[in-house]
């Protein structure tokens, strides 16, 4: 359904009140009642899991027809582990702490009055997402569980899979006696866009997840505050002191698991001390696995059948078996080269010394620092998140896997005799 720029306004003007409306009505209710319609929503998706898939190869179809690439189906596609995964997804969060029954800090003044600060829902989300249909799955249970309502705004490309994973999720909610407007979905993806980004006073904050393009045109355009994350620039850096086969398990895994996804390495950097005996087997693993490179003139003295990388190279998040490839001299060299070309997404060192990897750990900025680990680890579900709605690379409120608590802000409660203040 295509409708114009005014009609998406209207019916923003619409949605978003009636969010708001839901969000206090979802705030008040105990998180018994919350899980409850966690539970319900799950069930509902397990059921509509044929309808589901049918809505996915359809968008699956038009996505062929247009000739995109592989990496980017991937993250489009569905299948019915997928979707049960989804559900699950949703049951996670349901058995995870409240996020509301918290008391943040509780102090009292020498005057006598006790001051709390508790944890509060933000209000009305709005998340702009692309291609990922589950990602609208995730963060209406995200933030239904947080006490907050959303508007789901996906990519024109899954526009049949996220409505019919919303239109099943809602008749979930409904019947465990959730109100309708707590998750919503435009009419028409692409004119809600706009509409979302100027909706200052009706959307609380704005929560992009895609690639770079959406990402920058969300902070350059929104009048709505956004927690945003950047592209997933990730390294691998391999120390002199890496256990051998630890590097070549954890590599492979953290570039080739799934390349679609913004916690895939998309650069691996290898102390020259232990690159000649090495990288060639790293390289072979890889290359084994369908993997491409490119690779500064170091490691090509190593691989000489290595492709050079180009000017632009080291800062491009791939999103595909390919794989920029450099030879530095330790973990200053390491650590300048992510702080050059990284984007602060998640960041590993493989190594034995526990002192080089404090060093490496301590000297990048990167939201998510790994040791001995696969970058792809770097998602709420395996963070013990239940899911989480993207990765913060920003420095305000939240950084790293946004899942319950950073849908979260805070307000104070003041208890008082009757105090008055001099």
């Amino acid at each position: 359904m295509h409708i114009t720029a005014d009609a998406a306004t209207e019916w923003l003007n619409r949605a978003a009140p009636a969010a708001r409306a839901a969000s206090a009505t979802v705030a008040r209710l105990n998180a018994a009642a919350r899980n409850a319609a966690l539970r319900a929503a799950a069930a509902a998706l397990r059921d509509a899991s044929a309808a589901i898939l049918a809505a996915n190869a359809a968008d699956l179809a038009a996505f062929d027809a247009g000739g995109g690439g592989v990496a980017f189906r991937d993250r489009l596609l569905l299948t019915p582990a997928r979707v049960a995964a989804m559900a699950q997804g949703l049951e996670d969060i349901a058995a995870l702490p409240d996020p509301l029954d918290r008391t943040l800090a509780d102090w009292t003044r020498p005057n006598g009055l006790r001051i709390r600060r508790i944890a509060s829902p933000i209000g009305v989300i709005g998340m702009i997402y692309e291609s990922r249909p589950n990602v609208g799955a995730d963060a209406a249970g995200l933030c239904l569980k947080s006490g907050n309502a959303v508007i789901l705004r996906g990519g024109s490309d899954s526009r049949h899979s996220a409505r019919a994973i919303h239109a099943a999720m809602r008749d979930g909610l409904r019947a465990a006696g959730m109100p309708d407007a707590a998750v919503q979905v435009p009419p028409d993806s692409d004119r809600a866009h706009a509409a979302m980004l100027g909706a200052a006073g009706l959307i609380d904050l704005i929560i992009p997840r895609g690639g770079k393009s959406l990402v920058r045109r969300v902070q350059a355009e929104a009048r709505v505050p956004v927690l945003a994350h950047a592209e997933g620039l990730c390294h691998t850096y391999v120390h002199a002191a890496a256990e051998p086969e630890m590097a070549r398990r954890v590599l492979h895994n953290a570039k080739l698991r799934r390349t679609g996804i913004c916690g895939a390495t998309e650069t691996l950097l290898i102390d020259a001390e232990i690159a000649p005996a090495l990288l060639p087997a790293l390289i072979a693993d890889l290359r084994d696995g369908g993997c491409e490179f490119r690779a500064d003139a170091r490691a090509r003295a190593i691989c000489p059948e290595l492709p050079a990388a180009g000017a632009a190279d080291f800062d491009t998040e791939w999103l595909d078996a390919i794989l920029s490839v450099a030879v530095v001299d330790g973990v200053d060299a390491a650590i300048a080269h992510v702080r050059r070309h990284g984007s602060e997404h998640t960041d590993a060192i493989i190594t034995e010394d526990a002192a080089a990897a404090e060093k490496f750990l301590a000297g990048i900025d990167s939201a998510v620092g790994m040791w001995n680990a696969s970058t792809q680890f770097c998602d709420g579900g395996e963070f013990g998140f239940g899911a989480e709605i993207g990765i913060a690379t920003g420095r305000i409120h939240a950084r790293g896997p946004v899942g319950l608590e950073q849908l979260t802000t805070y307000r104070y409660l003041v208890t008082g005799a009757g105090q008055v203040r001099p």
